[in-house]
């Protein structure tokens, strides 16, 4: 698995392996995750033209899932993750966010933070396994607070997601190993 900037051509395969992903949600009752759109053309773009937008191409160089991130209060903030059930299993997250990880570390930013569902067995769990620890309600930033609202917005149960965060040290390596 190679992992690299994503190409303007490949924004709508990165669409497909969203639609993809999300459909293990429906097995755990949450057919409105599973429905749900993936980003527009236009904020994958967005993503893309910042530097911020990663793929992981498969050994035909085709995109099996994505990352994209945002700097957001001195950290770098994971907005999305998605791996292609095809694909899943293999380490392909855990390289994405050990890439995303090196970005940051390039750019002087001390941490990864991401949102997700608390009790889904490949979110919150999976990225403790990680290092992620989630953030209590008092510690939000000012900027973690506005993404929480915006989910709430879309119709994201707040009490059913959590705010995380990893520390990222210098020099060393995070999510499992340095990225490919």
């Amino acid at each position: 698995m190679r992992i690299r900037a994503a190409a303007p051509a490949e924004l709508p395969a990165l669409q497909d392996v969203e639609r993809a992903a999300g459909a293990p949600f429906r097995d755990l009752g949450m057919p409105e995750i599973a429905d749900d759109d993936p980003p527009a053309l236009d904020v994958l773009e967005r993503y893309r033209r910042a530097g911020r937008c990663w793929v992981a191409a498969d050994e035909e160089n085709r995109p099996v899932a994505y990352l994209t991130a945002e700097p957001v209060d001195g950290a770098l903030h994971v907005e999305q993750v998605s791996v292609h059930p095809r694909a899943a299993r293999r380490g392909v997250g855990r390289a994405l966010l050990a890439h995303a990880a090196e970005h940051a570390r390039e750019r002087d930013l001390p941490a990864l933070t991401l949102t997700t569902f608390a009790e889904v067995p490949w979110n919150a769990q999976y990225y403790a396994r990680l290092g992620f620890r989630v953030l209590p309600e008092p510690d939000l930033t000012p900027g973690l607070r506005r993404i929480r609202a915006e989910e709430s917005a879309h119709g994201l149960d707040r009490r059913r997601r959590v705010c995380m965060r990893l520390e990222l040290p210098r020099g060393e390596e995070t999510c499992g190993g340095p990225s490919r």
